[in-house]
């Protein structure tokens, strides 16, 4: 993924359920939210740890063990305080709030005219576009990742009249990324998550103004948080926000069949540990 820093509506049925849960949503406390009652845990569930570690001697034995595990403490807190506020961004930003209704809308509605979603990035941000059109797919939306720069070599040809298409990209000014979006038809819906909160602060809104703008923020750069500049907590708000994506866009794509996300789940991987639940 590339670098620059942070920072940091309309009407549609997303965004209005959106709204209304607000009201009865607190602060986003609890790092790993608990399954729905309904569903059966995959395995027998993880006692209660106490907020305050354990004492330990390993630092009098081993001090180097205690430096490493000093350094994946620090790792885990800037990435985990990262995805709390980006759920406080969600929870209260008009333009991040706007943004996201508008993706589900937008490939909501290309699902049901029979079009599917077309997910392009390049290094760590391609890598993320892979897992999250493995994780779309499973839930029953259908998604292809296209690589730009086998796109600008005849791969175009997969984006369809009805598809939608989202772009992944930190910077917003990843090149292979810039090339190819004069090329998408104007009508396709096109979707862009990216480091700026803002969308007149991205580039990508200069070379589409109705580019539908899905923030992915960080608190801290990551050479401030770690002293190198390697995609760490980027790729995690990253994939944390297209899970979410995933997540929303399946519950409301099947609502009208009658069918659940998890319904469909089950029919698209019935290998595995999963597939014998």
């Amino acid at each position: 993924m590339d670098p620059p820093r942070p920072h940091m509506m309309g009407d549609s049925p997303a965004l209005a359920a959106m709204t209304a849960n607000q009201s009865i949503m607190g602060p986003p406390t609890p790092l790993s939210p608990s399954l729905p009652v309904a569903m059966t845990p995959v395995m027998e569930p993880i006692p209660q740890l106490p907020i305050t570690p354990p004492s330990s001697d390993i630092g009098e034995e081993d001090p180097r063990s205690e430096a490493f595990l000093a350094s994946a403490v620090h790792v885990l807190s800037t990435e985990a305080a990262a995805l709390s506020c980006l759920a406080r961004l969600y929870q209260t930003d008009p333009s991040a709030r706007e943004g996201f209704a508008r993706a589900v809308n937008a490939i909501v509605a290309s699902g049901r005219a029979g079009g599917k979603l077309v997910v392009c990035g390049v290094g760590k941000s391609g890598k993320i576009g892979e897992k999250l059109v493995a994780t779309m797919n499973s839930l029953g939306v259908m998604s292809v990742f296209l690589h730009p720069v086998e796109a600008l070599h005849g791969d175009l040809g997969v984006i369809r009249k009805a598809d939608a298409v989202l772009l992944i990209t930190f910077s917003g000014r990843t090149s292979e990324l810039s090339s190819i979006m004069p090329q998408l038809p104007r009508a396709t819906p096109l979707i862009a998550m990216t480091s700026h909160a803002m969308p007149s602060a991205s580039p990508v809104f200069g070379r589409r103004p109705d580019t539908i703008f899905l923030p992915t923020p960080i608190h801290e750069a990551e050479e401030v948080s770690f002293g190198v500049a390697a995609p760490t907590t980027s790729t995690t708000v990253t994939m944390a926000l297209g899970d979410a994506l995933a997540i929303t866009v399946s519950s409301s794509l099947h609502a009208q069949e009658g069918r659940s996300a998890r319904d469909v789940f089950r029919e698209n991987h019935p290998g595995g540990a999963i597939g014998m639940r």
